[in-house]
């Protein structure tokens, strides 16, 4: 595996607690005065505890400046495109461009039922994230009028509008390898997760991504690679990452020069305020230092 030479970007991942109400705000904050590029909040609406995960962004949005905000991953079972589409344009324009789409085909399947969404077959949910994707494409297009007639989802002369400030990412979280090629093929990114993609998996998964990126004409260096990893930064643990920031430093290194991997979300095990800071004051500037010196 070999390094794609994109820029580097670091997030946080903030859990959409409930109670207390404020605990979403407080890392937000954390993560934009600190200089975070991105906070990825997960979007589970069946979660008794969570908030709504579109909601929660909409409020914080105003009170931060510069990080950017994205559903890691949303439920496109629970949410039809069009209006997830509209959804993130609007908060694009009021934010000043700082959203982006983490985009998935569905989990909790029973949960998802229970909400009166869609229960599908692996097949049909890569087919309805390839369509999804060209929904949303076409609603933030400058077409004034757009149709899409597709198995799962159709648009019938909607006119599409306002248009987001900037060109809004669709980033897509998967794993088996007909998803993996649609990435290549269509999507923007990747958004896997530690857990499910483990670094010795990263390499065949990539090649995949690849691919289809090159079958369809495109260069795999487009699309971007964003790894949710989560653990604690000063401690040895229980998590494969836990440890002082030496060494968090060192493993985003080679996932960024060995693995091909560009944007890192971190998902704090505890302490969130504080994690956040250690990662964007102790280990980022470690990794940027490093990896522009691999590269050069």
């Amino acid at each position: 595996m070999t390094d794609y030479g994109r820029n580097l970007e670091f997030g946080v991942s903030v859990e959409p607690l409930a109670d207390p109400p404020d605990w979403a705000a407080r890392t937000a904050r954390a993560a934009d005065r600190s200089g975070l590029d991105l906070v990825g909040i997960q979007d589970h609406p069946y979660q008794r505890r969570f908030l709504d995960t579109w909601t929660l962004i909409a409020t914080l949005v105003p009170i931060t400046e510069h990080v950017r905000f994205f559903p890691d991953v949303a439920n496109l079972p629970l949410r039809p495109p069009a209006m997830l589409a509209k959804s993130a344009a609007s908060l694009d324009v009021l934010s000043g461009g700082r959203i982006e789409m983490g985009l998935g085909a569905g989990a909790f399947w029973d949960a998802v039922v229970a909400m009166d969404g869609p229960r599908r077959s692996p097949g049909e949910a890569v087919r309805s994230v390839e369509e999804a994707i060209n929904v949303m494409k076409l609603v933030w297009s400058d077409e004034r009028s757009v149709r899409f007639d597709g198995e799962f989802y159709s648009l019938q002369g909607m006119r599409t509008g306002p248009h987001p400030v900037h060109d809004i990412g669709v980033w897509v979280g998967a794993y088996g390898p007909r998803m993996l090629n649609l990435i290549g093929r269509l999507a923007d990114g990747w958004v896997p997760s530690y857990g499910y993609a483990p670094p010795e998996r990263l390499p065949e998964m990539q090649r995949r991504i690849d691919e289809g990126a090159e079958k369809a004409g495109r260069d795999p260096q487009d699309i971007r690679r964003v790894y949710n990893i989560s653990g604690i930064i000063g401690k040895e643990g229980g998590n494969p990452l836990d440890g002082p920031a030496s060494k968090w430093s060192e493993t985003l290194t080679g996932f960024a020069l060995e693995q091909g991997m560009d944007t890192f979300i971190f998902w704090p095990s505890e302490d969130h305020e504080r994690q956040t800071e250690i990662l964007a004051n102790e280990v980022v500037p470690a990794v940027r230092e490093t990896v522009r010196q691999g590269r050069t």
